[in-house]
């Protein structure tokens, strides 16, 4: 018995000239990500360094030994700084 196997087409895309790209299934809305440049990862890690860092400012608020970190940590920026 000879069988018609018809496999679908992969689809890969980019919105953003290659720094991403995304795959799916012809047919399909749905996408996953298949690779990103090195450049998207680090903006990526910056955001996310970015978003920790307001989440340690905020909880110093409430939490006097981080707080206290937190202000040597300032003293030491200054003190490079000059």
């Amino acid at each position: 018995m000879i069988t018609n196997k018809i496999t679908e087409a992969i689809i890969y895309e980019s919105p953003d000239g290659g720094e991403t790209i995304y795959v799916r299934e012809s047919g399909s809305a749905m996408r996953q990500l298949y690779s990103e440049s090195d450049k998207v990862k680090s903006i990526q890690d910056q955001l996310q360094e970015d978003k920790m860092w307001g989440e340690i400012r905020r909880e110093a608020k409430t939490n006097p030994a981080l707080h206290s970190i937190l202000e040597q940590a300032k003293i030491i920026y200054h003190l490079s700084k000059n």
